[in-house]
């Protein structure tokens, strides 16, 4: 098999070589049943902690919010780790919104009203990325039912309480920051609805309650992000919560006093931790197709797949993907900067992209040698020579023998398989102007010239 490439002054002739390859939870500070000021907070015992590595409090940036979920903490989490609380289903539980500002800090809120939007969304990052299709199936099992609501009666403060059928995990609220508010959360997913079977028992996966606080903007709409907070969660069957908790207190009594040093202990509340806003973007369908698109990028920057920079931002990381071939999971990763991809493990992609597209993800992630999904081998041939076929010349004594010129290849790395990626390399390869090549043709077994065009491409040369 062969093909022509015309042009003005030279033709150029190939052959084909084909190879198919958070952050330490607000620990749960102990609050009273009765406190609703930040002086309350800030007087526990774990605030009194001196550390001369810390800035000085004038220069410390506080949180404009702080919210408590009343709900007790784990005793079986280890130092530095994140807080679990435990939460029954259905059950009713009151979370505390504070005004933990300074004074003169944000006085434009002063007087105003502010939205709150709180979810119930998977604290495991592989089912975040799958989190539609896990809810549509819970929406399936559970007709008419809400992952999270809120019981109006029994919340204080808090006006326009609304939820989307649409949005069957999150609710919002409208609250006056300088009036005591409270708002009351059930949620009635489990944490083993979302796990399969493992010899004859489930073992729950972590949820997480985020809140994410707005004050209106200019137009009206409450656009303007101030502040988010979440905490980890796990939710059993009615009363199974308080069995949970009372199991590991058991435990952690028989432990010894070295060993309890570990660990932290439990409080009555769970104070949420700062944390990056909820990404609210809309669903779009997996069944779209995507169009691809071809630039004149400079053949360099095709060719190999250079690493993605841990500083790169969320637009350059969108770029690699799209360069090394992921455009499928450009939405998937749409929130992402080059250090969120590369905390990714192999396995975590593997879950996410399968193992074919993960494994590839992770090598390239990992700069490692991703095979082109085809090799073509072009040189130029002189113009006495045959431009297709001819390889032999006859010598001086009428011998059949092979010509003593010196056929130099460049191998063309295709990664997309279109007629574009493939004309566009050829030109950078032979010094060609790309606007002088005319047409490009494969020679079939007979002798007939094809017009080169993605399907011809996409179907092998």
């Amino acid at each position: 098999m062969a093909w022509v490439l015309k042009i003005d002054d030279a033709t150029i002739e190939s052959g084909l070589v084909h190879d198919f390859d958070a952050s330490l939870s607000g620990i749960g500070q102990e609050l009273g049943a009765g406190a609703y000021s930040m002086s309350d907070v800030l007087a526990l015992p774990i605030f009194k902690q001196e550390d001369s590595s810390l800035p000085p409090e004038n220069e410390t940036k506080n949180p404009p919010f702080q919210y408590v979920l009343c709900a007790a903490t784990s005793p079986a989490v280890k130092l530095h780790e994140e807080t679990l609380t435990y939460l029954n289903q259905g059950q009713s539980y009151e979370v505390r919104m504070l005004d933990n500002r300074k004074p003169g800090e944000l006085p434009e809120l002063s007087n105003k009203m502010v939205k709150s939007i709180v979810r119930v969304v998977f604290h495991d990052r592989r089912l975040q990325y799958t989190e539609h299709q896990q809810l549509e199936g819970w929406k399936w099992n559970r007709p008419g039912d809400r992952l999270l609501d809120i019981d109006i009666p029994m919340s204080v403060g808090i006006v326009e309480p609304k939820t989307h059928p649409s949005q069957l995990n999150a609710a919002e609220f409208l609250w006056d920051i300088n009036k005591r508010a409270s708002v009351f959360v059930q949620v009635h997913c489990i944490s083993t609805e979302f796990t399969p079977r493992k010899h004859g028992g489930e073992k729950g996966v972590p949820f997480r309650i985020q809140i994410d606080t707005f004050s209106q903007g200019e137009c009206g709409e409450y656009t303007e992000h101030l502040h988010s907070a979440s905490c980890q969660i796990k939710v059993f069957k009615p009363k199974g919560a308080d069995r949970k908790q009372k199991t590991d207190r058991e435990k952690m009594e028989k432990r010894s006093a070295q060993e309890k040093e570990k660990y932290q202990p439990s409080y009555d509340t769970t104070v949420l931790s700062e944390c990056s806003p909820w990404p609210d973007t809309p669903y779009v369908s997996t069944n779209q197709a995507a169009t691809p698109t071809f630039t004149s990028t400079p053949l360099s920057t095709y060719t190999a797949s250079s690493q993605l920079s841990p500083t790169a931002s969320i637009q350059e990381t969108q770029k690699w993907l799209l360069k090394n071939r992921f455009s499928s999971y450009t939405r998937l990763f749409s929130h992402f900067s080059g250090s969120d991809l590369l905390k990714l493990t192999r396995d975590d992609l593997v879950q996410i992209c399968g193992p074919a597209d993960g494994i590839r993800l992770f090598n390239a992630l990992k700069s490692r040698s991703v095979r082109p999904r085809l090799t073509v081998y072009v040189c130029r041939e002189s113009p006495q020579q045959s431009p297709l076929l001819e390889r032999h010349c006859t010598s001086e004594n009428g011998e059949d023998g092979v010509s003593p010129r010196l056929h130099v290849y460049h191998a063309l790395y295709l990664e997309d398989l279109t007629a574009a990626e493939l004309i566009r390399k050829m030109a950078c390869v032979c010094s060609i102007p790309l606007g002088k090549i005319n047409q490009v043709y494969r020679q079939g077994p007979t002798g007939i010239h094809i017009l080169l065009s993605d399907q011809v491409q996409a179907h092998g040369l």
